[in-house]
């Protein structure tokens, strides 16, 4: 009956957890309950369960990067031979403009200066300012 608890408490945890912003996060959510699942039910006690939901958020985290690393060079290997354009600092904070007509203000807040943000109405992205 503990280790049911138990096991059910570290799903619960991980399903709260996977709303982390990164591909690192929501791995290691997930690879948690996983392992804290498959821990609980071959040992059969708590300690088996902690022991799978930290090797299971280990592994998690470590795949999370790999997808992280794939998704960030996808989007920068295939840069036109002049670079992306800069979008333009607008009066308004977090917004800016871009560069692609109809020069739509795209929300920002969040992203870092430099990273590339995609316009949503022309699917097409742009370097941050």
């Amino acid at each position: 009956m503990k280790v049911k608890i138990c096991m059910l408490a570290v799903v619960t945890a991980a399903g709260l957890l996977s709303g982390c912003d990164t591909y690192e996060g929501q791995g290691a959510a997930y690879g948690a309950g996983a392992g804290a699942v498959i821990g609980g039910l071959a040992g059969g006690n708590v300690r088996s369960a902690a022991a799978g939901a930290a090797a299971g958020a280990a592994t998690g985290a470590i795949i999370g990067a790999v997808i992280h690393e794939n998704e960030r060079q996808r989007y920068y290997q295939d840069a036109p031979p002049g670079g992306y354009p800069y979008g333009h600092p607008t009066e308004y904070p977090g917004l800016v403009r871009s560069p692609y007509y109809p020069h739509n203000l795209i929300d920002v807040r969040g992203i870092p200066a430099g990273a590339l943000v995609l316009d949503p109405s022309v699917n097409r992205p742009f370097v941050r300012p």
